[in-house]
């Protein structure tokens, strides 16, 4: 149980690290995103494993990337301002 707590944990740090690197002007302070990627990978594996009882690490490692880039996804800014095209262009 610890090894998959441990590499839920690692993989939550590495996707909001990932995520951060990739889009710095969308996501808030990093202080802010690292413990959420992985607080989010955490409650993932254990929804997953007390919803399904999995005793296999594959499948709760799925179940925390969907969690961990789900509660990252709350964290976006938007892009910018949406663009208004004309009506006679």
């Amino acid at each position: 149980m610890l090894l998959e707590a441990l590499s839920s944990a690692i993989l939550g740090l590495v996707l909001a690290w990932a995520a951060t690197r990739r889009l710095p002007h969308r996501f808030p302070a990093r202080a802010l995103v690292l413990p959420t990627g992985v607080a989010g990978a955490l409650f993932g594996a254990f929804v997953i494993n007390t919803a399904l009882d999995a005793g296999n690490l594959l499948t709760m490692l799925l179940g925390a990337v969907i969690v961990s880039v789900a509660s990252l996804s709350l964290l976006l800014r938007p892009a910018g301002r949406l663009r208004r095209r004309s009506a006679t262009a």
